[in-house]
C-alpha cells in the first residue's frame, strides 16, 4: 500500500486496487503539487466541511464517479451537488471494497462557504480511521488536543497517524506531540502547516521531538510504502 502527501491535509492512499483521497484541497492551495484535471480517485474521504478540506471534491468525484464518504450533514450537502455520497457519523464504521472506515471525534468547526458568501452548516468535524491491507491509518483531521485520543490509541494498533501541527486553527506542535504520545502510532506525520502564514511551523523540529513512534516529515509529493 502506498501513501503520499500533497500539502495541507491532503493524503492519497493507493491500496493496489483503489485510490482514496482525503481532504483534496488543491485549487487555491499554494503548496499542493496536484492538478485537479489529472487526479484520479475511487473514493474521497472528508474530515469536515471547511473549504480548505472539501476543496475540489465535487469536480474530482464527478469526473471519476468517485464515492464521497463524509460526516452526515456534509454528505447531504455534497449530494445536492450531484455526487455519489455515503453518509457516516462519529463512532460509526463501515466496510467498503478497499477496507474499513471509522469516524472519530475531532474538536473543531465545520461549515462550507459558497462563492456568494453563503455559509452552509455541515455538521460535526471528525477524524478518520482507515483499516486496509492489514494496516491502520489515522487522519486526525482538524482538531484540538483532547483526552479521548488516548482511547483511540488504546483501542487501535495504528501504523501511521497524520496529525495537524499548524496552531491557531488546530493544535500546535506542543499539543500535537502529546497527541502523538496518546495515539501511539508507529509513524507520525505532521500535516496542516505552512499553507498560510498563520500556520507556519517547523515540521522537522516536531518530527525530531516525537517520543512515541517515529516522526516523519513527508515533503509535498513524497510517498511511502506501508
Amino acid at each position: 500500500m502506498k501513501l503520499s502527501y500533497h500539502g495541507h491535509s491532503v493524503v492519497k492512499i493507493e491500496t493496489g486496487n483503489h485510490i482514496i483521497l482525503i481532504d483534496p484541497f488543491i485549487t487555491g492551495n499554494p503548496v499542493c503539487d496536484l492538478e485537479v484535471e489529472q487526479v484520479k480517485a475511487d473514493y474521497i474521504l472528508l474530515t469536515h466541511g471547511h473549504n480548505d478540506h472539501v476543496g475540489d471534491t465535487v469536480e474530482i468525484a464527478k469526473r471519476n464517479d468517485a464515492l464521497v464518504i463524509a460526516p452526515n450533514e456534509l454528505a447531504d450537502y455534497l449530494g445536492t451537488k450531484g455526487v455519489r455520497v455515503h453518509n457516516m457519523h462519529i463512532g460509526g464504521s463501515r466496510q467498503f471494497e478497499f477496507g474499513k472506515v471509522k469516524f472519530t471525534q475531532a474538536f473543531h468547526g465545520s461549515s462550507f462557504t459558497e462563492e456568494d458568501g453563503t455559509m452552509i452548516y455541515t455538521g460535526m468535524p471528525a477524524g478518520i480511521l482507515i483499516m486496509a491491507n492489514g494496516k491502520t491509518i489515522y487522519h486526525l483531521g482538524d482538531t484540538a488536543l483532547f483526552s479521548d485520543l488516548k482511547m483511540y490509541g488504546e483501542l487501535n494498533d495504528i501504523d501511521i497517524a497524520f496529525i495537524p501541527i499548524g496552531d491557531n486553527f488546530t493544535m500546535g506542535p506542543e499539543d500535537a506531540l502529546i497527541a502523538a504520545d496518546w495515539v501511539k502510532a508507529k509513524t507520525v506525520v505532521p500535516i496542516h502547516y505552512n499553507t498560510f502564514p498563520l500556520i507556519e511551523q517547523n515540521p522537522a523540529e516536531f518530527a525530531r521531538n516525537v517520543q512515541t513512534g517515529k516522526g516523519l516529515v513527508m515533503e509535498v509529493g513524497s510517498e511511502i510504502n506501508l
